[in-house]
């Protein structure tokens, strides 16, 4: 059954990015065996990268460099690492899940306001929907350097929710994983979740959340 939209009278919506609208495991598998073959270390496949996706480049990257058996001191080279590479392929090994173009849609068909807000940098984030075609959607996108902490803190969606000018409670959450729905809660926002998302390789079922969609298209 769709996820209801209407009972939560909302002003506006908070949408994930990874795992949520665009599926970018394929950018972050090419850019991290970029970086360990860059240090000399064992590349990663993918399923094991996508349980370390979703906190943030700085976790991504500490992930991946002790399960490859990497230095903890080698996190600053691979750091500058993965900036560049990262930036030289961001996009190209990535495809937008099916049905988030018409789910936004909607969602801007009926008044809301959206605001897309990942734990991916800023600079990244922007030119990815603008590569994808997403940008238009938005009226603000900020990155998980855009503030103090990131998701799953809730001071991420409490900023947003300011900069939109729309009240916690009327701004629907919507993401992938366990990190999105706590940040939701804790910020008082209704959330929804997809089940196609990273989730850190557990069953998004089992988190706490409102709804979950099959498709963003189900929000139609």
């Amino acid at each position: 059954m769709p996820f209801a939209l209407a009972p939560l009278d909302l002003q506006a919506a908070i949408v994930d990015l990874d795992g949520t609208m665009v599926d970018t495991l394929g950018d972050f598998t090419e850019a991290l065996r970029r970086v360990h073959q860059d240090l000399g270390l064992p590349v990663l496949d993918s399923p094991s990268i996508e349980r370390m996706v979703g906190k943030g480049s700085e976790h991504l990257i500490r992930s991946a460099l002790a399960a490859a058996g990497g230095a903890a001191s080698l996190y600053d080279p691979a750091w500058d690492a993965y900036q560049r590479h990262y930036g030289r392929i961001n996009g190209r090994h990535s495809d937008v899940f099916p049905g988030v173009a018409e789910g936004l849609q909607s969602l801007r068909g009926r008044g809301l306001r959206l605001a897309c807000l990942t734990n991916k940098p800023t600079g990244f984030a922007r030119e990815l929907l603008a590569e994808k075609g997403l940008a238009e959607f938005f009226d603000v996108v900020f990155g998980g350097d855009a503030f103090e902490r990131k998701k799953p803190d809730p001071l991420p969606l409490l900023r947003t929710c300011e900069a939109l000018g729309t009240a916690t409670a009327r701004t629907l959450a919507i993401g992938d994983s366990s990190n999105d729905a706590a940040a939701a809660r804790a910020a008082g926002c209704p959330v929804v979740l997809v089940t196609y998302g990273y989730n850190h390789g557990e069953p998004v079922r089992a988190v706490d959340a409102d709804g979950f969609v099959d498709s963003l298209a189900e929000l139609a």
